[in-house]
């Protein structure tokens, strides 16, 4: 019975703290300003605070897009589907990381397209920084050479099957050709391309796996898995012929 009663009042006086707290905090509350947000359209009486504005959306919207253009519009799809096959080939599940990958495609991403991207920044950057060209002339500029690029590295067939889909007239040169179809074409040509070297990638690692299955097999090791026995001698083909700058060496001299 003591304890019940015991128990009732430090409840009661628990309440009676959290009753003195919660007045306090309102009391504080209604001696502080809170600021207040505002959103709304305002009419604009400076032109130039509007191109501000819009050069400011523009802006955001080119770095919401950013990695969609650094995967499509370069050879990063290319480079990080090849280094995909070399892991699986190689059978080391996921060493390197993907991380490691994909870390690596963009900064030979990087390195391939320096060309393109001084160029750029001298016929379209800086111009349109000194106030010297509009701002259409700058993405005209900026797009001539990532479009010769892509047209460098893309099949005419691929680029036939869009155009022939888009319903556009025949071209009668590339700059004939609008950026919308020549994107999707170079995509799938870099893809087509990256299969093709996965397959090559492939055929070396795959004898290996296949001669160390026969000799387990003809040794009546068949609870063994090959795996085990073939991944050392996978890496030690790997290494020894120096693949990493193989083909690293060899992607990068794709573009060139």
């Amino acid at each position: 019975m003591q304890s019940r009663k015991r128990n009732v009042s430090i409840i009661f006086f628990s309440l009676a703290i959290l009753t003195t707290v919660f007045a306090a905090g309102s009391a504080i509350a209604a001696d502080f300003a809170f600021p207040s947000l505002r959103i709304g359209v305002e009419s604009g009486g400076n032109p130039a605070e509007i191109s501000v504005l819009l050069q400011i959306l523009f802006m955001l919207t080119v770095l919401s897009l950013a990695p969609a253009i650094l995967i499509m519009m370069t050879p990063f799809t290319r480079l990080v589907v090849v280094f995909s096959f070399l892991r699986q080939a190689l059978g080391t599940q996921q060493t390197p990381s993907n991380q490691i990958i994909a870390g690596l495609s963009i900064f030979l991403t990087f390195f391939i397209m320096m060309p393109q991207w001084q160029e750029i920044n001298t016929n379209a950057l800086q111009p349109y920084l000194n106030e010297k060209i509009s701002q259409e002339t700058a993405l005209q500029e900026a797009m001539a050479p990532i479009r010769r690029f892509m047209f460098k590295q893309t099949r005419e067939k691929d680029l036939a099957l869009f155009m022939k889909m888009s319903k556009n007239e025949k071209p009668k040169s590339p700059e004939d050709i609008p950026t919308s179809v020549l994107i999707p074409a170079f995509v799938i040509s870099e893809l087509k391309t990256a299969f093709i070297i996965g397959f090559v990638l492939f055929v070396p690692f795959l004898v290996i796996d296949m001669v160390v299955a026969s000799v387990l097999l003809s040794m009546g090791m068949m609870m063994l898995p090959p795996i085990l026995i073939s991944l050392p001698f996978k890496l030690m083909l790997f290494v020894l012929v120096d693949g990493w700058n193989l083909i690293v060496g060899s992607m990068v001299r794709s573009f060139l």
